[in-house]
């Protein structure tokens, strides 16, 4: 039997607000094996929980999050801004790893100083990477690993073969450790290509029990949720299959 895939918590999982502590929080109290959030990075260089650059602001108003300060952005707010400093501590506390999915590059080489500073090269990894993004990654973060997002175009507008090809290129080349990759377009040729280029296959964003059953059995590394509870269960449910398939064989 495979081993059961690594569960990712997406951000705003369990219903939570996006890019909020009380989202990491319901991710590490369910046991998730890694949490992900979207990084991005202030006018004064500190690296924020954000997936878009124009945000809402406390007053109704929007902003450009890299035109301000961390400081201006929590003008109005009850709340400090969650930056990435503070989740990382709290993922060393707890012995987990976190999924940075970069939404600029720009974020890359204070990211890589604030990971090597903090001693959590092991504990994150970057996802969010194209091509090109992966390239640079290596450059400004070499000690950091990435996945490479596949450019879902090329699944689009290639035969299904030639878009794995490409793919399994383009992560060897830019040095990744696998691949980041859509639920929707994984097959078991897929999988099969990836093994044999010696990269990991991280799937994205499943929502429903039959397909995190389904991708658990082909052996995909980890399965990304907003519902960890979810898959926790399934998880579970495929541990007291194989428990009882063991005792009934002996």
């Amino acid at each position: 039997m495979n081993k059961f895939p690594l569960i990712t918590a997406h951000t705003g999982c369990m219903g939570h607000p996006d890019h909020s502590l009380e989202s990491l929080q319901a991710a590490l109290t369910l046991g998730a094996d890694i949490y992900e959030d979207d990084i991005r990075l202030t006018r004064d260089g500190v690296l924020v929980l954000a997936h878009d650059e124009e945000i809402a602001l406390p007053d109704g108003s929007c902003g450009n999050l890299a035109e301000m300060t961390l400081k201006e952005l929590e003008v109005g707010s009850s709340a400090p801004f969650p930056t990435l400093q503070d989740v990382l501590e709290q993922i060393r506390e707890a012995g987990k790893i976190m999924n940075l999915d970069i939404k600029t590059d720009s974020a890359l080489e204070p990211l890589s100083a604030l990971v090597e500073q903090m001693g959590m090269t092991e504990q994150v990894f970057l996802s969010g990477c194209t091509y090109a993004t992966a390239v640079k990654a290596g450059r400004y973060a070499p000690h950091i690993r990435r996945l490479l997002n596949v450019n879902i175009d090329s699944f689009r507008s290639m035969h299904y073969g030639e878009a794995i090809i490409q793919a399994c290129a383009e992560g060897r080349e830019a040095g990744c450790f696998g691949l980041n990759v859509p639920y929707q377009v994984v097959r078991q040729e897929l999988l099969d290509a990836v093994r044999r280029n010696g990269l990991d296959i991280y799937v994205w964003t499943v929502t429903e029990v039959d397909d995190m059953r389904r991708l658990a059995q082909w052996g995909v590394d980890s399965i990304t949720t907003r519902d960890p509870a979810k898959l926790i269960a399934v998880r579970r449910e495929s541990e007291f299959a194989e428990e009882n398939r063991d005792w009934t064989i002996s």
